[in-house]
């Protein structure tokens, strides 16, 4: 038995509430540890990729674009939904050619992490991506997206003054500036 298996909880049985393009919302009902039970409201989202890219002057490619969720235009690393039996590579070349008109020769996995699991099963990856070509944006019909190159210090003051506010953003920013 592994030492944290006393914390699981056991699915007893679950409802789709909703299921859409991009998200599917169910109700899971699940005996805690203690022997009670409860109801579990989860979002299921098939995960991302999120793209850390670095000009040859060591600046980060980011994008702007307005986030309809947050009701406000963000500053964000970019990032996309994987497509069902896409390769997380292959995601993250496609979304950073995609969103940035960049299209790096060198690309490297670094971390995955889960980006609010405390309702929602999203897991994201974040890739590292150098030695770009610039190419051309192929954004998607419904997305209108600024990109701005910045340096990582610069990104960092955006982040302490409340400016850059998407949680995979500073992630990426601080695993930089860390590493």
């Amino acid at each position: 038995m592994i030492e944290e298996d006393f914390l699981k909880e056991k699915t007893l049985s679950f409802t789709y509430i909703y299921q859409g393009k991009i998200i599917n919302l169910r109700q899971d009902k699940v005996k805690l540890p203690d022997g009670r039970e409860t109801v579990r409201e989860i979002v299921e989202h098939p995960g991302a990729v999120v793209i850390l890219a670095l000009t040859d002057d060591n600046k980060i490619v980011m994008i702007r674009q307005f986030r309809k969720s947050a009701d406000e235009v963000l500053w964000e690393l970019p990032a996309g939904k994987i497509e069902p039996g896409e390769d997380l590579k292959n995601c993250a070349l496609r979304e950073l050619e995609e969103e940035t008109g960049y299209y790096p020769r060198k690309i490297k996995k670094l971390i995955t992490f889960f980006s609010t699991p405390g309702f929602c099963n999203e897991k994201l990856t974040l890739f590292l991506a150098e030695d770009l070509e610039k190419r051309s944006k192929n954004e998607d019909a419904d997305e209108f997206i600024e990109v701005e190159l910045i340096k990582p210090n610069k990104a960092l003051k955006l982040v302490e003054q409340n400016i850059i506010k998407d949680a995979k953003t500073i992630i990426g920013i601080l695993y930089l500036l860390v590493n």
